[in-house]
């Protein structure tokens, strides 16, 4: 039987509108019929689940049919339309929308079949492991989809129904391609509950498997390429290829950096090597790798890598460029603060053996560049090991001042002897012009000074006292000038900046605590002070411009040390002179001695007085310089002997028996005190010290005038007084001897012809 569009066009002559209009009506209805039968068919492949392949595949072919209809239909119209155009032309129109509606209905129709078809197509591949068919056949499957979306007549539910069963497919096939992602490198790495040390890092392992078998064997793995082609695209690829390379980082690149003792292993099997992390030796060495040893492991890995599964272009890139783009900066970073950063020599003599180590830094990078692991020409890692005498500069600063912050929290109380012929030892600085500086030579920081006419200044000039410093602070002094010859200038300045800062923080409370130690820091202080006073003067010659032209100096900072050892030993000082007076707050004023328990109480305070200035004696002996040591005895016994006195003077009654246990503690002063002023080891040569204590102690000739008043009659005391110009008379007031007259003497006519004659 003829088709219907064989009986239009077989016609003679001109269409009539009623026959056209029929035909029209007569398609309309069989367009509708087969949408519904189309839409009914979805519904049940895609959401039902129903087998319909054979009513499908029939239907497939109605589409076609009626759409190879309407196609000649519409060329038939168009023409017809276009001759009888002076005619009904609101006919014609209303029959050309019944066709455009129809026809929007074929388009809609034809997007299904194509949807239909690809998506079997990709259940095909997909079974079959052609990965790359499969992901593009999912693509058209999308395509499908987003043109029926573009249909405002689109079935709503029909179009739920679809999206839903193209995320679902996508989602199976990424997950499948993960799973073959996974067959392809397998990891076995340690447990994360381990501690975090290098045994940790043996437990690492990395298995590639080949990417392909025999063509057509059942089961045969994906190939490589497929797989990686199929997660492009997709958009997998990249968070595949991340996750790796932090894997690699974490337990297996940075591992072979950082310890020395770790190496990596590959092991051939049949489906594909092994790398393993294994130690050397049969304890991991604490040393740091050398960069030779470093690159060696690195490209190890990152060959058998290359060889085995990147070694592949997916779009424009390598796969191994993908990965080096995502690991270069933090493998960098860790080459040089883990390797690179140790390699740098520590002497100036072995700056030249560098260069070996620049070459195996472009060496490496130019295996990266082959395996396309590096793009770039200029990396920071090069121009790290290019820039050496930067680092070695650098390095050398940073060692020193971390050498001279160890020497300043080191112990202090062990400590050397200095002589005014005490020679600071330094490195011999060349002529200028000659060799650079190697052998060691004694220079004094006392070296005589020439002045116009050929005078000279004495040999004691800027000569230390005899004294103890702690023996880290000569070090330190040591240190400073190998840096100084290393012409270092602004890195000892901060040593020096560092000493005011450090020390007295770090050791602030043993400062307070010990005595000893206070004094150490007073000399560690001004032996510091002297040298900064000539340092500058001794290297200037040595020194480049503008540092030669009288820029380097350290004499700004001398007022600074002496101030901060004065202050150090100034607080002791303090210290001690409240303990001393604490104790005499025990004697009850002296007052009453008539009784036994006060006397015992004055007596005891006073003997603890005597013991903690002996003890003060004995620890400051042969530390401090001996005018530092007798000032400061004097000040202290000067304070003791001082409260006594106020003590005695504000009494009012002083009873005969009273003034004779008063003498007797003062005598005690009087011949325990010189006593202690003990500052050198020798005995026999402490006695001149202690014979000159009135020097040292401001009112001890005072104290001596009292203890005589104590037991002098008042004639005795008249006759000191001498009318104003006796001894008596030299050391206390008219008003100071009256009140104690007054107290010692009963109210008699010749206790008042005694006042009378002091005035």
């Amino acid at each position: 039987m003829a088709s219907f569009v064989t009986e239009v066009l077989a016609s003679s002559g001109k269409l009539e509108k009623e026959d056209l209009a029929g035909k029209i009506c007569k398609i309309s209805r069989r367009v509708e019929d087969t949408k519904e039968a189309v839409c009914d068919m979805i519904n049940k492949r895609y959401k039902e689940f129903l087998p319909s392949l054979q009513a499908s595949e029939e239907l497939m072919d109605q589409v076609d049919k009626v759409s190879r209809e309407m196609d000649v239909l519409k060329d038939c119209i168009d023409n017809e339309v276009q001759q009888n155009i002076h005619c009904s032309l609101a006919e014609y129109a209303k029959v050309k929308q019944q066709l455009e509606k129809n026809t929007i209905i074929l388009t809609m129709l034809g997007h299904l079949k194509e949807f239909h078809n690809a998506m079997e197509d990709f259940s095909k591949a997909f079974a079959d492991n052609r990965y790359v068919d499969a992901a593009k056949l999912l693509e058209q499957v999308r395509l499908s989809v987003d043109s029926l979306k573009t249909w405002k007549s689109s079935e709503l539910p029909l179009l739920r129904t679809l999206g839903s069963e193209l995320i679902v497919q996508r989602e199976n096939f990424i997950y499948h391609l993960g799973a073959e992602w996974k067959r392809l490198a397998i990891w076995k790495l340690p447990s994360s509950k381990e501690p975090t040390n290098p045994r940790w890092s043996l437990k690492t392992e990395l298995k590639l498997t080949l990417s392909c078998g025999k063509d057509g064997d059942p089961g045969c793995p994906a190939h490589l390429s497929s797989i990686l082609q199929a997660l492009a695209m997709q958009g997998d690829l990249h968070y595949k290829i991340k996750l790796f390379s932090q894997v690699l980082l974490k337990n297996m690149l940075r591992p072979l950096i950082v310890h020395r003792g770790l190496s990596v292993r590959v092991t051939d099997n049949s489906d594909g090597p092994t790398l393993t992390v294994e130690h050397l030796d049969a304890e991991l060495q604490p040393d740091r790798s050398s960069p030779s040893q470093v690159y060696t492991k690195l490209l190890l890995v990152l060959r058998t890598l290359h060889s085995h599964l990147l070694d592949m272009s997916v779009g424009e890139k390598k796969l191994s460029a993908i990965l080096g783009e995502m690991i270069w900066e933090e493998l960098s970073h860790c080459i040089i603060h883990e390797c690179l950063v140790y390699s740098i020599p520590t002497k100036s003599s072995q700056l030249e053996n560098y260069n070996a180590v620049i070459k195996e830094t472009e060496e490496f990078e130019s295996s990266l560049k082959e395996m396309q692991y590096l793009q770039s020409d200029s990396t920071d890692l090069l121009k790290y090991a290019k820039d050496v005498n930067c680092h070695f500069a650098s390095k050398k600063c940073k060692d020193v001042i971390v050498a001279a912050r160890k020497l300043m929290t080191s112990k202090m109380h062990n400590t050397v002897r200095i002589k005014p012929e005490t020679r600071l030892t330094l490195p011999k600085l060349p002529a200028q012009g000659s060799e650079a500086p190697g052998r060691q030579q004694k220079m004094s920081s006392e070296e005589e000074v020439r002045l116009d006419g050929h005078q000279q200044l004495s040999s004691r000039t800027l000569c230390l006292p005899v004294c103890r410093i702690s023996e880290s602070v000569q070090q330190l002094m040591e240190l400073a000038g190998a840096s100084l010859a290393l012409q270092l200038f602004f890195t000892v300045r901060n040593i020096f900046q560092l000493f005011y800062d450090v020390v007295p923080t770090y050791h602030k409370e043993n400062l307070l605590k010990f005595p000893h130690l206070a004094a150490i820091q007073h000399n560690n202080c001004m032996y510091l002070a002297h040298h900064l006073l000539i340092l500058g003067h001794s290297f200037r010659p040595h020194m480049p411009p503008p540092l030669s032209d009288g820029i380097a100096t350290f004499v700004d900072m001398v007022p600074g040390f002496r101030k901060l050892g004065a202050q150090c030993f100034l607080a002791q000082l303090n210290t001690q002179k409240a303990e001393l007076l604490e104790r005499l707050s025990t004697a009850r004023n002296f007052s009453n001695l008539e009784d036994e328990e006060n006397y015992n109480a004055a007596s005891k305070a006073v003997r603890q007085v005597i013991h903690q200035l002996k003890q003060l004696g004995i620890v400051w002996q042969d530390v401090l310089p001996v005018n530092i040591y007798c000032k400061a005895m004097g000040s202290l016994l000067n304070t003791a002997i001082s409260e006594v006195m106020a003590k005695i003077m504000l009494l009012e009654d002083i009873s005969s028996e009273d003034g004779e246990h008063l003498h007797t503690l003062c005598q005690t002063l009087i011949v325990e005190g010189p006593l202690v002023f003990v500052p050198l080891a020798e005995e026999s040569k402490n006695s001149v010290y202690q014979e000159e204590v009135p020097l040292f102690v401001k009112r001890w000739m005072t104290f001596k005038e009292l203890v005589i008043v104590l037991r002098a009659n008042l004639q005795e005391i008249v006759n000191r007084w001498a009318e104003g110009k006796g001894p008596l008379a030299m050391e206390f007031s008219g008003p100071e001897m009256k009140s104690l007259v007054r107290a010692l003497f009963q109210n008699t006519e010749r206790r008042a012809l005694a006042l009378a004659k002091i005035k």
